[in-house]
Protein backbone atom coordinates (compact mmCIF):
# COMPACT_ATOMS: atom_id res chain seq x y z
CA UNK A 1 0.00 0.00 0.00
CA UNK A 2 1.23 3.10 -1.09
CA UNK A 3 0.85 5.95 1.89
CA UNK A 4 -0.32 9.69 1.27
CA UNK A 5 -1.39 11.88 3.26
CA UNK A 6 -1.83 15.32 2.55
CA UNK A 7 -5.00 17.38 4.43
CA UNK A 8 -6.31 20.69 2.91
CA UNK A 9 -4.99 23.06 5.73
CA UNK A 10 -1.55 21.99 4.08
CA UNK A 11 -1.88 23.93 0.83
CA UNK A 12 -2.63 26.95 2.61
CA UNK A 13 0.25 26.86 4.85
CA UNK A 14 2.36 26.18 2.00
CA UNK A 15 1.23 29.56 0.19
CA UNK A 16 1.60 31.49 4.03
CA UNK A 17 5.01 30.07 4.38
CA UNK A 18 6.59 31.39 1.37
CA UNK A 19 5.22 34.26 1.57
CA UNK A 20 6.69 34.96 5.07
CA UNK A 21 10.36 33.18 3.91
CA UNK A 22 10.84 36.55 2.28
CA UNK A 23 10.62 38.36 5.34
CA UNK A 24 13.06 36.00 7.92
CA UNK A 25 16.90 35.49 7.75
CA UNK A 26 17.49 31.53 8.63
CA UNK A 27 15.23 28.56 8.32
CA UNK A 28 15.21 26.45 11.20
CA UNK A 29 13.58 22.74 10.01
CA UNK A 30 13.75 20.53 12.51
CA UNK A 31 13.37 17.26 11.36
CA UNK A 32 12.87 13.71 13.72
CA UNK A 33 16.52 12.34 13.85
CA UNK A 34 15.20 8.78 13.99
CA UNK A 35 14.13 9.16 10.08
CA UNK A 36 15.65 12.56 9.30
CA UNK A 37 15.90 12.43 5.10
CA UNK A 38 12.29 10.85 4.92
CA UNK A 39 11.13 13.71 7.49
CA UNK A 40 12.72 16.38 5.64
CA UNK A 41 9.89 18.11 3.23
CA UNK A 42 11.52 18.65 0.27
CA UNK A 43 8.80 21.62 -0.35
CA UNK A 44 11.35 23.44 2.54
CA UNK A 45 14.21 22.98 0.76
CA UNK A 46 12.58 24.42 -2.44
CA UNK A 47 11.15 27.60 -0.58
CA UNK A 48 14.47 28.31 1.51
CA UNK A 49 16.93 27.86 -1.55
CA UNK A 50 14.48 29.89 -4.10
CA UNK A 51 15.02 32.46 -1.08
CA UNK A 52 18.60 32.02 -0.76
CA UNK A 53 18.05 31.26 2.70
CA UNK A 54 20.56 29.15 5.16
CA UNK A 55 18.88 26.65 7.42
CA UNK A 56 19.66 25.29 10.51
CA UNK A 57 18.32 21.50 10.52
CA UNK A 58 17.48 20.67 13.78
CA UNK A 59 17.57 16.52 14.14
CA UNK A 60 15.42 16.27 17.02
CA UNK A 61 14.31 13.52 19.11
CA UNK A 62 17.85 12.47 19.28
CA UNK A 63 17.70 10.94 22.33
CA UNK A 64 15.72 8.11 20.94
CA UNK A 65 17.64 7.59 17.93
CA UNK A 66 20.56 5.42 17.14
CA UNK A 67 23.90 8.02 17.95
CA UNK A 68 26.07 6.24 15.59
CA UNK A 69 23.50 6.96 12.59
CA UNK A 70 22.44 10.36 13.71
CA UNK A 71 26.40 11.08 13.84
CA UNK A 72 26.24 9.69 10.12
CA UNK A 73 23.74 12.19 9.43
CA UNK A 74 25.02 15.50 10.92
CA UNK A 75 28.39 14.63 8.70
CA UNK A 76 26.02 14.21 5.51
CA UNK A 77 23.97 17.55 6.31
CA UNK A 78 27.15 19.31 7.10
CA UNK A 79 28.72 18.33 4.04
CA UNK A 80 26.16 20.71 1.77
CA UNK A 81 26.15 24.14 1.66
CA UNK A 82 24.16 26.62 3.46
CA UNK A 83 23.50 23.70 6.10
CA UNK A 84 24.09 23.53 9.82
CA UNK A 85 23.12 19.95 11.27
CA UNK A 86 22.70 19.84 14.95
CA UNK A 87 21.29 16.89 16.98
CA UNK A 88 18.48 18.39 19.94
CA UNK A 89 16.10 16.89 22.00
CA UNK A 90 13.58 19.86 22.29
CA UNK A 91 12.59 18.43 25.51
CA UNK A 92 15.64 19.41 26.79
CA UNK A 93 15.90 23.28 27.91
CA UNK A 94 19.71 23.62 27.51
CA UNK A 95 19.47 22.37 23.95
CA UNK A 96 16.68 24.57 22.63
CA UNK A 97 18.73 27.21 24.25
CA UNK A 98 21.33 26.62 21.77
CA UNK A 99 19.22 27.50 18.99
CA UNK A 100 19.58 30.97 18.53
CA UNK A 101 23.15 31.74 19.24
CA UNK A 102 23.32 28.78 15.75
CA UNK A 103 21.50 31.06 14.04
CA UNK A 104 23.10 33.80 14.45
CA UNK A 105 26.25 32.04 12.84
CA UNK A 106 24.03 31.39 10.16
CA UNK A 107 23.11 34.98 9.88
CA UNK A 108 26.02 37.60 10.84
CA UNK A 109 25.00 40.84 8.83
CA UNK A 110 21.92 40.17 11.66
CA UNK A 111 24.30 40.55 14.72
CA UNK A 112 25.22 44.13 14.45
CA UNK A 113 22.72 44.74 17.23
CA UNK A 114 20.34 47.04 15.06
CA UNK A 115 18.42 44.88 12.75
CA UNK A 116 16.25 41.89 14.49
CA UNK A 117 17.08 38.17 13.78
CA UNK A 118 14.18 36.76 12.08
CA UNK A 119 13.99 33.04 12.49
CA UNK A 120 11.19 30.65 11.30
CA UNK A 121 10.58 27.43 12.33
CA UNK A 122 9.54 24.10 9.56
CA UNK A 123 9.06 21.02 9.74
CA UNK A 124 6.31 17.95 8.86
CA UNK A 125 4.05 17.18 11.57
CA UNK A 126 4.97 16.22 15.18
CA UNK A 127 8.52 16.48 14.99
CA UNK A 128 8.72 18.32 17.70
CA UNK A 129 8.40 22.76 16.38
CA UNK A 130 5.48 23.49 18.77
CA UNK A 131 7.66 22.16 21.76
CA UNK A 132 11.00 23.83 20.55
CA UNK A 133 8.90 27.19 20.22
CA UNK A 134 7.62 26.96 23.96
CA UNK A 135 10.72 26.03 25.00
CA UNK A 136 12.36 28.76 23.26
CA UNK A 137 9.79 31.25 24.01
CA UNK A 138 10.04 29.70 27.88
CA UNK A 139 6.44 29.48 28.10
CA UNK A 140 2.83 28.06 26.17
CA UNK A 141 2.24 29.14 23.31
CA UNK A 142 1.97 26.22 20.62
CA UNK A 143 -0.38 23.84 21.35
CA UNK A 144 1.40 20.44 21.56
CA UNK A 145 -0.01 16.60 21.32
CA UNK A 146 1.36 13.29 20.35
CA UNK A 147 -0.82 13.31 17.11
CA UNK A 148 0.24 15.39 13.50
CA UNK A 149 -0.93 18.05 12.61
CA UNK A 150 -1.45 19.94 15.75
CA UNK A 151 -0.41 23.16 15.04
CA UNK A 152 -2.69 24.64 12.05
CA UNK A 153 -2.01 28.54 12.04
CA UNK A 154 1.38 30.36 11.79
CA UNK A 155 2.38 32.80 14.45
CA UNK A 156 5.10 35.22 14.87
CA UNK A 157 6.71 35.95 18.33
CA UNK A 158 9.20 37.93 19.71
CA UNK A 159 12.13 35.94 21.13
CA UNK A 160 13.74 38.35 23.16
CA UNK A 161 15.97 41.71 22.25
CA UNK A 162 16.57 41.90 18.71
CA UNK A 163 14.64 38.30 17.74
CA UNK A 164 11.69 37.31 16.31
CA UNK A 165 10.78 33.35 15.85
CA UNK A 166 7.80 32.27 13.12
CA UNK A 167 6.20 29.46 14.19
CA UNK A 168 4.28 27.42 11.09
CA UNK A 169 2.07 24.52 10.75
CA UNK A 170 3.15 20.92 9.99
CA UNK A 171 3.63 20.85 6.05
CA UNK A 172 3.54 17.48 4.71
CA UNK A 173 4.31 17.44 0.93
CA UNK A 174 1.25 16.46 -2.19
CA UNK A 175 2.89 12.88 -3.14
CA UNK A 176 5.71 10.70 -1.30
CA UNK A 177 7.89 9.66 -3.57
CA UNK A 178 9.12 6.16 -1.83
CA UNK A 179 6.78 4.02 -0.41
CA UNK A 180 9.10 3.39 2.71
CA UNK A 181 9.07 6.86 3.42
CA UNK A 182 5.31 6.58 3.80
CA UNK A 183 5.81 3.52 6.19
CA UNK A 184 8.95 5.52 8.18
CA UNK A 185 6.52 8.54 8.83
CA UNK A 186 3.68 6.16 9.72
CA UNK A 187 5.44 4.40 12.16
CA UNK A 188 6.90 7.38 13.75
CA UNK A 189 3.21 9.13 14.18
CA UNK A 190 3.75 12.02 11.32
CA UNK A 191 0.93 10.44 9.47
CA UNK A 192 -2.27 10.62 10.35
CA UNK A 193 -3.85 6.48 11.86
CA UNK A 194 -6.87 7.44 8.87
CA UNK A 195 -4.38 7.14 6.20
CA UNK A 196 -2.65 4.02 7.22
CA UNK A 197 -3.11 0.56 8.28
CA UNK A 198 -1.33 -0.32 11.45
CA UNK A 199 -0.88 -3.79 10.70
CA UNK A 200 0.97 -3.14 8.23
CA UNK A 201 2.97 -0.09 9.37
CA UNK A 202 4.12 -2.07 12.19
CA UNK A 203 5.36 -4.94 9.77
CA UNK A 204 7.21 -2.63 8.62
CA UNK A 205 9.05 -1.41 11.16
CA UNK A 206 9.35 -4.63 12.48
CA UNK A 207 11.25 -5.86 9.76
CA UNK A 208 13.51 -2.67 10.07
CA UNK A 209 14.23 -3.67 13.36
CA UNK A 210 14.65 -7.58 12.84
CA UNK A 211 17.36 -6.72 10.49
CA UNK A 212 19.17 -3.97 12.69
CA UNK A 213 18.30 -4.42 16.37
CA UNK A 214 17.24 -7.95 17.25
CA UNK A 215 18.82 -7.31 20.64
CA UNK A 216 16.77 -4.91 21.50
CA UNK A 217 13.69 -6.71 20.38
CA UNK A 218 14.74 -9.60 22.35
CA UNK A 219 15.52 -7.64 25.24
CA UNK A 220 12.36 -5.87 25.40
CA UNK A 221 9.71 -8.55 24.49
CA UNK A 222 11.60 -11.74 25.67
CA UNK A 223 11.92 -13.51 22.79
CA UNK A 224 14.08 -15.52 19.84
CA UNK A 225 14.03 -13.06 16.95
CA UNK A 226 17.01 -14.68 15.05
CA UNK A 227 14.43 -16.86 13.01
CA UNK A 228 11.34 -14.77 12.81
CA UNK A 229 10.11 -12.93 10.21
CA UNK A 230 7.58 -9.26 10.59
CA UNK A 231 4.71 -11.58 10.68
CA UNK A 232 6.43 -13.78 13.06
CA UNK A 233 7.70 -10.73 15.76
CA UNK A 234 3.78 -9.39 15.69
CA UNK A 235 2.74 -12.50 16.78
CA UNK A 236 5.00 -13.24 19.06
CA UNK A 237 4.60 -9.81 20.37
CA UNK A 238 0.69 -10.48 20.85
CA UNK A 239 1.33 -14.03 23.21
CA UNK A 240 3.36 -12.13 25.65
CA UNK A 241 1.02 -9.48 26.20
CA UNK A 242 -2.19 -11.31 25.52
CA UNK A 243 -3.26 -9.48 22.94
CA UNK A 244 -6.02 -12.22 21.92
CA UNK A 245 -9.56 -12.37 21.31
CA UNK A 246 -13.13 -14.19 21.42
CA UNK A 247 -12.31 -17.79 20.59
CA UNK A 248 -8.42 -17.70 22.26
CA UNK A 249 -6.70 -16.13 18.57
CA UNK A 250 -4.56 -13.12 18.39
CA UNK A 251 -5.72 -10.19 18.01
CA UNK A 252 -2.75 -8.66 15.61
CA UNK A 253 -3.71 -5.04 15.34
CA UNK A 254 -3.57 -5.05 19.30
CA UNK A 255 -0.22 -6.08 19.29
CA UNK A 256 1.05 -3.86 15.93
CA UNK A 257 -0.12 -1.14 17.84
CA UNK A 258 1.89 -2.02 21.07
CA UNK A 259 5.36 -2.19 18.96
CA UNK A 260 4.47 0.68 17.55
CA UNK A 261 3.76 2.68 20.55
CA UNK A 262 7.05 1.02 22.03
CA UNK A 263 8.99 2.49 19.37
CA UNK A 264 7.16 6.03 19.49
CA UNK A 265 8.20 6.19 23.33
CA UNK A 266 11.76 4.92 22.81
CA UNK A 267 11.15 2.07 25.15
CA UNK A 268 12.99 -0.60 22.92
CA UNK A 269 15.82 1.49 22.50
CA UNK A 270 17.15 4.21 20.69
CA UNK A 271 16.47 3.04 17.29
CA UNK A 272 16.88 4.96 13.67
CA UNK A 273 14.70 3.68 10.67
CA UNK A 274 17.54 4.59 8.00
CA UNK A 275 21.13 5.85 7.90
CA UNK A 276 22.73 7.81 4.82
CA UNK A 277 23.94 4.32 3.49
CA UNK A 278 20.24 2.68 3.79
CA UNK A 279 18.94 5.41 2.25
CA UNK A 280 21.04 5.57 -1.08
CA UNK A 281 21.03 1.59 -1.19
CA UNK A 282 16.75 2.17 -0.69
CA UNK A 283 16.62 4.75 -3.81
CA UNK A 284 18.70 2.71 -5.59
CA UNK A 285 16.64 -0.35 -5.72
CA UNK A 286 13.38 1.93 -5.90
CA UNK A 287 14.68 3.34 -8.86
CA UNK A 288 16.02 0.39 -10.37
CA UNK A 289 13.19 -1.51 -10.14
CA UNK A 290 10.57 1.37 -12.42
CA UNK A 291 13.47 1.53 -14.82
CA UNK A 292 13.23 -2.22 -15.27
CA UNK A 293 9.20 -1.64 -15.12
CA UNK A 294 9.08 0.92 -17.51
CA UNK A 295 11.51 -0.64 -20.24
CA UNK A 296 9.39 -3.64 -19.51
CA UNK A 297 6.16 -1.90 -20.22
CA UNK A 298 7.73 -0.16 -23.34
CA UNK A 299 8.88 -3.61 -24.77
CA UNK A 300 4.76 -4.80 -24.23
CA UNK A 301 3.55 -1.34 -26.18
CA UNK A 302 5.96 -2.04 -28.77
CA UNK A 303 4.72 -5.38 -29.47
CA UNK A 304 1.36 -4.58 -29.33
CA UNK A 305 1.93 -1.92 -32.11
CA UNK A 306 3.87 -4.14 -33.74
Amino acid sequence: MSIQWFPGHMASARKKAAEAMAAIDVVIEVTDARLPEASSNPMISELRRFRNRPCLKLLNKADLADPAATRAWMDFYNRQPGVKAVAISAKNASDAARVPALCRQLAPHRDDGTKPLRMMIMGIPNVGKSTLMNALLKRKVAKVGDEPAVTKHQQTLDLGPGMTLTDTPGMMWPKIDYDPDGYMLAASHAIGRNAVIDEEVAAFLGGILLARYPALLAARYRIDPSSMDAQALLEAIGRRRGCLVRGGGLDLEKASLILLQDYRDGVIGRISLETPESRAAMIARIEAERAEAAATDGGAAGEEES
